[in-house]
């Protein structure tokens, strides 16, 4: 491959991935200021709240995995489309296959949020079932009842995301993300000191200040998505019109990826409840690295999805042959990035964790976080490196060689490994994080053959 094809290449994907990787850090931000706000009441907040934050992302990755598969049949569509016109214009056959995909993938996203809400609702109601001490439950079980509500607007909105990315129009979102940050800071403050006359409803009212920023968020974006000219003769927002069998197709495409983000998901959910037996310090020095860690894993789903994407195009466009340079580039970037934030674990660690970490009563939980950011690094190089191999193979519209190999790498792997060396090894939370990083290095091992073949 030249250079000049290849810096081409690397144009095309950033030119998708950046995008999406500010939009996926937009997202996390709005935990991610949740969790700080958590830090100003207290060790107890930051264990019970980041254990729902947690609960809540497992829940809200298997809905988004539901409809991410949507971006990839957008794409498609359209790839076909510009080529049969020769253009980078659609053909009335495309838009109006695009437009059914969008109606279809509504309704799908209104079965998923219904479903993901109550089992969110359940989990609250059964976390003393878990082992969970008695003031975790009462905080976390609150939480996770203010967010359920916001599953809607949220699944809502990730569908509305795959439609514009697959028509490579991601960027209105990603301002519209941030600008919604500021007003969950906002919400989160004043439904933790009682300012404008509002309820000092402290850890729940964090839960609610973000639910209702998912309703602010998806009525912004849907009406930027009406105003782009793209976007808007595409734009079907009546779901009652879904075609049965483009939701069947849709549900058979998303059903793999569902599962494969739970399975990923759930995992890292198994392992902080598995952390929470060591005690709240613990519990809460897990949750501020994994929050970190997943911080920067959204950089690795945006050239995930940017890769996916492209794939997809290529595939419809006649050019399977290019799978292969795009995962090249798409795995440099990636490992190029996580070797700079690594270095940062190294060096300031403390820095890192201090957002979410304050006053001296904290001094062993940041002690322990920092060590933690150890573990994270052989973590985020495993569990980015797997996440974007199920993008390429979802390209190539393959999605249950990702549940497979999730299935054999978690729980064949990760799991056993996560209860020898935390309990029968006696290493305690280092073991469980041990666990973790094995499992997800198995899964990548096992998706990188499955790519090659």
């Amino acid at each position: 491959m030249s250079t000049v094809v290849a810096t081409r290449g690397y144009r095309a994907l950033l030119a998708l991935a950046a995008p999406i990787a500010g939009i996926q850090l937009a997202q996390v931000a709005l935990t991610s200021v949740d969790l700080a706000m958590l830090g100003l009441l207290g060790v107890t907040a930051v264990a019970a709240g980041g254990l729902a934050i947690l609960l809540y992302n497992q829940i809200r990755t298997m809905c988004v995995g539901m409809v991410t598969g949507v971006g990839n049949l957008v794409a498609t569509a359209a790839g076909a489309g510009e080529l049969r016109t020769g253009t980078d214009e659609l053909d009335n056959r495309a838009r109006e296959e695009i437009r059914s995909l969008l109606r279809s993938a509504l309704l799908v996203a209104t079965l998923t949020a219904t479903i993901g809400a109550a089992v969110l609702c359940g989990l609250a109601t059964a976390l003393p079932l878990l082992g969970q001490k008695p003031e975790i439950v009462s905080l976390a079980g609150a939480m996770m009842f203010a967010l359920a509500g916001g599953l809607f607007p949220m699944v809502w909105l990730n569908v509305l995301r795959q439609f514009a990315v697959g028509l490579r129009r991601p960027g209105s979102l990603l301002a519209v993300t941030c600008v919604s940050i500021a007003v969950n800071a906002a919400l989160d403050a004043a439904f933790v000191y009682g300012w404008a006359g509002l309820p000092e409803l402290g850890v729940t009212g964090i839960g609610l200040a973000t639910t209702l920023v998912q309703f602010f968020t998806l009525a912004v974006f849907a009406s930027a998505v009406r105003r782009d000219p793209r976007l808007r003769p595409m734009v079907s927002l009546a779901l009652w019109r879904a075609d049965p069998a483009v939701v069947r197709h849709i549900l058979r495409h998303g059903t793999p990826i569902c599962f494969t983000y739970g399975s990923e998901a759930a995992i890292t959910s198994i392992a902080t409840v598995l952390m929470g037996a060591f005690g709240p310090a613990m519990l809460a020095a897990s949750n501020v690295a994994n929050q970190l860690a997943y911080i920067v894993y959204q950089v690795n789903i945006g050239l995930s999805q940017g890769s996916s994407l492209l794939v997809s195009r290529a595939v419809a466009h006649g050019e399977r042959r290019r799978t292969s340079a795009i995962a090249r580039q798409a795995l440099t970037l990636s490992w190029g990035f996580m070797a700079v934030v690594s270095l940062g674990y190294l060096v300031v660690p403390q820095v890192l964790l201090w957002p979410f970490l304050h006053g001296e009563a904290d001094a062993m939980v940041l002690g322990t976080a920092s060590t933690l950011l150890l573990f994270a690094i052989a973590q985020q190089y495993s569990k980015g490196t797997q996440n974007i191999l199920v993008g390429l193979l979802r390209g190539l519209g393959d999605t249950a060689s990702g549940l497979r190999c999730t299935l054999v790498g978690y729980w064949m792997v990760g799991m056993p490994a996560m209860v020898l060396c935390a309990h029968v090894f006696a290493w305690g939370g280092w073991g469980v994080w041990t666990g973790l990083c094995l499992g997800f290095a198995a899964t990548a091992v096992l998706l990188g053959r499955r790519l090659a073949r």
